[in-house]
């Protein structure tokens, strides 16, 4: 088997399966102590970063530079790694059922070329039981090793928080598991090498996996109530924000705040455990009553413009409306999992003409994955209606006072500041109908 000293002194390659958010970071940490090979099926991306360019941004350009690591698209180059580190995407399907297609493809590809004392180590998000059950069989079959034997397995969960600057791989302690002792003492040294936040090891590969899928659970729940109370508050004619910070005054309150809940991360991890619960038989009743709260605020924001439009006395059909933001979160360009499309699509259902401005957000991928066309802020003019979906940076010049000239002047338009990102009375004062989670 593999050898700390092996990898250590550049005999052996590290290889990153995956160069997305996740693995790409990864990569380049590893590189400035061991010798890696950064693996992607996708010719492109892989094109993009042979020329020094990340479009996630989680990489700046010299930091990319300055990395001593290869970019492949063969994977006949696996074969020189003594540890690969499998980082794909774990998405759900639209039944809200893990979707282990990538991680799968990943193993087939990997076990193809998987030399004999090797280490396969996923971060991938799953539930507990995936990395044995489903990826060694895949590993064992088209490779002809045995594990345990052959090779060993690890997991080591990702906590990849995109955008981010603060938060980074290096600064996260790093949990990590492995099939054996001598394959966790590994890691442990592995990982440690690059992680300054230090390692937390735990007893098994399944437990590592438990710890993740539910860090994203326990946040996702804590939305949901902000959530739900922003939407009891309301019908009590109550300032959630002005609530929120009361509350806050107390030492031992949680500061979680109303808003959208998409991304890769908090609005999909829940699913793979209550996937894996319900199989075993049991019903989860509050994980699944938070997703429904949050999978349901898109369409709760568009209802609640829909009623503050009619109250200002707009003609529904037609009514103009710009939507601020397109990501799933501020100041980055990552459009998986969006629950601002849900505003959207119900908008249009009620026959609203709806325009969406993103500086973050590629505007081809928005057209591919969603099929939006995005639009200049030159466009965004006569407007009914404005929608604060996205706390961008770049929106802060965007005071009510400005926004308000380009709106109409039949009747008071509608600020909807799903983030609370602007002042009440200012907007008021510019003329706007305010309203905010």
């Amino acid at each position: 088997m593999v050898t700390f000293a092996d990898l250590e002194n550049r005999a052996k390659a590290v290889a990153v399966v995956g160069l997305g958010y996740v693995g790409l970071p990864l990569a380049v940490a590893f590189a400035r102590k061991f010798k890696v090979i950064g693996f992607d099926i996708a010719g492109p991306r892989v094109a993009e970063l042979q020329a020094g360019r990340d479009h996630t941004r989680e990489v700046g350009e010299v930091a990319l530079a300055e990395a001593d690591l290869e970019f492949t698209t063969d994977p006949a180059r696996l074969r020189e790694a003594a540890v690969i580190i499998v980082a794909v995407p774990t998405p759900i399907d639209r039944h809200h059922n893990p979707d282990l297609a990538p991680v799968r493809a990943a193993s087939r590809t990997v076990g193809r070329n998987l030399a004999p004392g090797a280490v396969v180590v996923y971060e991938s998000t799953v539930y507990p039981g995936v990395t044995r059950d489903e990826c060694r069989p895949i590993l064992e079959a088209e490779s002809g090793l045995h594990c345990g034997r052959d090779f060993t397995l690890g997991y080591s969960p990702e906590r990849i928080n995109p955008g981010d600057k603060v938060h980074t791989f290096e600064n996260i302690v790093k949990v990590v598991s492995g099939s054996d002792e001598p394959t966790a003492r590994l890691l442990e040294k592995l990982y440690g090498a690059v992680v300054r936040a230090g390692i937390h090891r735990v007893s098994s590969i399944e437990a590592a996996e438990a710890a993740k899928v539910i860090e994203n659970t326990q946040r996702d729940l804590n939305i949901a109530l902000m959530n739900e109370l922003a939407m009891i508050f309301e019908r009590m004619n109550l300032d959630t924000k002005e609530v929120l910070e009361a509350a806050g005054s107390k030492w031992n309150f949680l500061k979680f705040t109303p808003g959208l809940v998409g991304g890769h991360c908090i609005g999909v991890d829940p699913y793979y455990l209550t996937f894996k619960a319900q199989e075993l038989g049991y019903n989860p009743q509050v994980i699944l009553a938070g997703r429904r709260v949050n999978d349901g605020m898109g369409k709760y924001v568009a209802e609640s413009l829909v009623k503050q439009l009619i109250k200002s006395g707009f003609r529904i059909s037609g009514a103009k409306v710009g939507i601020f933001g397109l990501t799933f979160k501020e100041n980055v360009p990552d459009l998986r999992n969006t629950r601002v499309v849900d505003i959207v699509a119900e908008l249009r259902d009620f026959g609203l003409e709806v325009q969406v401005h993103d500086p973050e957000a590629d505007p081809a991928e928005a057209r591919r994955e969603y099929g939006f066309t995005l639009c200049g802020l030159d466009e965004l003019n006569g407007l009914d209606a404005v929608v604060l979906a996205v706390a961008h940076a770049a929106f802060k010049p965007l005071t009510p006072a400005v926004l308000r000239r380009r709106c109409g002047s039949r009747h008071a338009p509608v600020c909807m500041d799903v983030k609370a990102l602007w002042n009440r009375q200012e907007a008021e004062a510019a003329g706007f109908r305010y309203w905010r989670l």
